[in-house]
């Protein structure tokens, strides 16, 4: 008898086809989210410069604002300096995502498909950045393979870590993860089936 572990991992052929809205859905949410972040990251690095001490400009003034940060670890700036092991990680999940969506068919969920196109534009927001596409001609050692974050929260003397567009995008992605697995999954197996309905005979 063959073992579990030495089966191959194959799709789930009862759940069907992956509809072709939930490939637009998924690249759509994705792409626009990917250009969302890049965009905002040019525009207030050109506005705003590199980042300089007390250079802000305040939404709600010593509350809420933009300042330019450059981050080169990853949350809360841990592990500074590996950005190459960063960048392979990003790779690895985005990967993981469209097989689990599009091989095995989980993107038949609706809510999972959205949340994990959020966690995709984010993957690649930050990993444009790590790997050093965006303009860094002549930049100091301390800046290279850096994410530009410009996003400021402040609370008398408590400051959040600046953060970006694709952060704002793994967080609302996650947020839903553990929606969904609170809710529980919605897949076509768990589907109630319609049932015939019955003609009465007439007497």
């Amino acid at each position: 008898m063959e073992s579990a572990a030495a089966r191959p991992l194959l799709p789930n052929d009862s759940l069907g086809k992956v509809p072709t809205s939930r490939y637009v859905v998924f690249f759509s949410i994705a792409i626009i989210g990917l250009i969302a972040d890049l965009v905002t990251k040019q525009v207030l690095f050109a506005w705003l410069g590199l980042p300089q001490q007390d250079k802000y400009f305040w939404i709600v003034k010593d509350y809420v604002g933009f300042q330019t940060a450059v981050n080169r670890g990853a949350l809360f700036g841990m592990g500074a300096g590996y950005w190459w092991l960063f960048s392979l990680l990003s790779v690895v999940a985005a990967v993981g995502i469209v097989v689990w969506l599009f091989y095995f068919r989980a993107a038949h969920d609706r809510l999972l498909n959205v949340a994990l196109a959020c966690v995709m534009a984010g993957i690649f927001g930050n990993l444009y950045d790590r790997l050093g596409l965006w303009d860094a001609t002549g930049l100091a050692a301390e800046y290279e393979h850096g994410v530009r974050d410009w996003i400021l929260f402040r609370y008398r003397q408590y400051t959040w870590p600046n953060f970006n567009i694709a952060d704002c995008l793994l967080v609302c992605g996650a947020g839903m993860l553990m929606l969904h697995a609170w809710l529980g999954p919605r897949s076509a197996e768990e589907l109630p089936t319609q049932q015939p309905i019955k003609k009465s005979q007439p007497s």
